[in-house]
């Protein structure tokens, strides 16, 4: 069961947030200044307008407060005996049937809405197969039930990565290179915890052909020197230059793959999505 809230960072009802910070800060000064924060206004456009519900969106106090506010149904799923997961305002909690999933649904807004003032957004909140759902970027497989990369994560990985390496953008190989490796270790700091290895090793793939295409469309009337001098034969090389295909498709071809291999961009420094693990060694150290 996927839970959304519906505006939550807009709608969070003050005297309900404070009245929480309040059971576990006793110093009124603190409390003060919190409620200041709250109330601070938003400034549009050279008008200031104010607030008096949610939480500045972005603010660095934002997501602690909106977890002073949830624990309350953190304990409140606890003690119905659910299994659940939830990170600021998004929750999945899992049940054994669709019928129960929406009867727990159906029980958890009421009382998001009677106790927390929080209103469950119906158009996003479904129940679900956990293949079929997606929670902060991660999903499940649908055999052997493995943590994975949601479809949507993926499709703005791939997005970005087009954009990084897009052929029209006159940088060198090395700005590439560098953009991507920001990128690249960010995301796989992100996603890492993925169960499923072998799409890294297809993202891997799809990265490279990538920046074979960005050097061939970069060396242009040059493609059949630079692959010379890369080794390439002068047949192969010569069938390369003057194909009637676009850089794409010749980025698949064999002389590219010969002159610009995966050692050749591991020297660019691009990191692997997917790196091979090495066997444990036996009982004899073999």
């Amino acid at each position: 069961m996927d839970i959304d809230l519906e505006k939550f960072f807009d709608r969070v009802n003050h005297d309900k947030l404070m009245g929480e910070v309040a059971k576990r800060v006793k110093d009124r000064r603190l409390l003060t200044l919190i409620r200041s924060f709250l109330q601070a206004g938003v400034l549009d456009h050279d008008a200031l307008h104010e607030t008096v519900e949610g939480t500045p969106q972005g603010g660095p106090l934002s997501p602690l407060l909106a977890n002073l506010l949830l624990d309350e149904l953190d304990r409140e799923l606890e003690k119905r005996g659910h299994r659940f997961v939830r990170y600021a305002d998004d929750c999945n909690i899992y049940v054994r049937s669709l019928r129960a999933g929406l009867r727990v649904l159906a029980s958890i807004s009421r009382y998001l809405s009677r106790k927390l003032k929080l209103k469950v957004n119906e158009a996003k909140s479904a129940v679900g197969r956990p293949w079929e759902r997606k929670f902060l970027g991660f999903s499940f497989t649908r055999r052997g039930f493995k943590l994975c990369v949601s479809e949507a994560a993926e499709k703005r990985f791939k997005a970005k990565i087009r954009e990084i390496t897009g052929r029209t953008r006159g940088r060198s190989i090395w700005q590439v290179a560098r953009e991507l490796r920001e990128y690249l270790l960010g995301w796989k700091g992100y996603f890492g915890l993925s169960e499923v290895s072998s799409r890294f090793k297809e993202l891997d793939s799809w990265i490279r052909r990538r920046l074979r295409c960005y050097h061939w469309k970069q060396w242009g009337r040059w493609g059949y020197k630079e692959l010379r001098k890369r080794g390439v034969s002068r047949q192969l090389a010569w069938n390369t230059a003057k194909s009637a295909h676009g850089p794409w498709r010749l980025s698949r071809s064999p002389a590219l793959a010969f002159a610009l291999t995966g050692q050749y961009f591991d020297r660019l420094d691009v990191p692997r999505l997917y790196i091979k693990r090495s066997p444990r060694p036996n009982r004899l150290g073999t």
